[in-house]
């Protein structure tokens, strides 16, 4: 073991992904020692069948394998493994989960919608911009879709005399909701190969029906007005979006991560992307084969909050569930230093 300090590792087994991190604490948060990503599809169909197919199964447990033997070779000292969405729904999701404890030897726990809320926030909260009133963090997943509203304003009064919000401030959530939506079900409800205006109009449609219940409840549109307020999106849709408006050659996280967008530029790469076939999706070196059919979904879905709620500014976070478990893990140890701005040199 280094003397460096102890390796702590997060494991997100969501709809679409499996991603694995694992870090060791520094004077910035953590460095990133090893990371694992791959698009495993786990919830393909469960909308459809209410179960996980077995195809599907036997892709996630060769990737989990992977991440049984990082997670060994590099001591991890802690560890938490959480599955989403498609774990939730599947009627034989918990009966998986165990076959994975039998089988790879990982114990991996379905996390409730307000804990993998909580934690995507934790993760991406040295991205908030404190001089907003307000920001409202999403996260737009495989199967669900997470989104938080913070407010910031006490900041203002707390924040010290000069009235200046510091970072050291914690924002308070005011309110959260999690959506029974994501790419792979929004694709698989509409499709995802060949969309046309009318049906990315039909998707940003279902998605806002699904928004109102919330906004009608709580008023952000009208809290909002007037108001300093900014987005933050930790999603490979918007990470996506960005790369494409960078026109990255290849996907540059560093180059990504904490980026700003303006609606604007937001909607122009939404709507080129409406333009193409699927064959220029593939091609698109920020989508690739795997995304090119659930791109315009999360862009249907990124549309209806971006309507719902008008901005002027997005920023973007590659970091979000695995991050949060980190920093938690961490600071329950008491070896997390939070505050400064972290960077990480790889990810998954």
């Amino acid at each position: 073991m280094s003397e460096r300090g102890h390796v702590y590792g997060a494991l997100d087994l969501g709809t679409n992904n499996c991603r694995l991190l694992l870090a060791r604490p520094s004077r910035r948060g953590f460095r990133v020692v090893d990371a694992f990503s791959r698009i495993i599809r786990l919830g393909e169909g469960v909308s459809q069948t209410g179960r996980l197919s077995d195809a599907a199964m036997r892709r996630t447990i060769e990737a989990l394998k992977i991440c049984a033997s990082k997670l060994a070779r590099n001591d991890v000292e802690r560890a938490r493994c959480v599955a989403t969405e498609a774990c939730r729904i599947a009627s034989n999701g918990h009966d998986f989960l165990r076959q994975v404890e039998d089988e790879v030897g990982l114990k991996i726990e379905v996390l409730d919608r307000e804990t993998e809320a909580s934690l995507a926030v934790s993760g991406c909260a040295s991205l908030i911009d404190y001089r907003a009133d307000y920001v409202l963090v999403f996260d737009i997943g495989g199967g669900s879709s997470e989104l938080i509203w913070l407010d910031l304003s006490r900041g203002a009064r707390e924040g010290g005399q000069d009235g200046v919000k510091r970072p050291g401030v914690k924002p308070g959530i005011r309110a959260w909701t999690s959506l029974p939506v994501g790419v792979v079900t929004l694709a698989e409800r509409f499709g995802g190969h060949h969309v046309t205006p009318e049906s990315f109009e039909d998707m940003v449609r279902y998605v806002t029906e699904l928004v109102h219940p919330f906004e009608a409840l709580h008023g952000f549109r009208e809290l909002s007005r007037d108001r300093n307020v900014h987005l933050l999106g930790t999603s490979g849709t918007v990470t996506t979006v960005a790369g494409i408006h960078l026109g990255l050659k290849r996907y540059d996280r560093a180059r990504v991560d904490g980026c700003w967008l303006s609606i604007d530029q937001i909607q122009s790469v939404t709507y080129a992307l409406l333009a193409r076939s699927y064959d220029e999706r593939v091609a698109e070196p920020c989508i690739g084969h795997e995304r090119a059919d659930l791109v315009l979904a999360g862009c249907a879905i990124l549309e209806a909050i971006l309507r719902q709620w008008p901005a002027e500014r997005l920023r973007v976070a590659d970091r979000g569930l695995r991050e949060g478990i980190l920093a938690t893990l961490m600071s329950e140890d008491g070896v997390y230093r939070a505050g400064r701005r972290r960077r990480r040199q790889r990810s998954g």
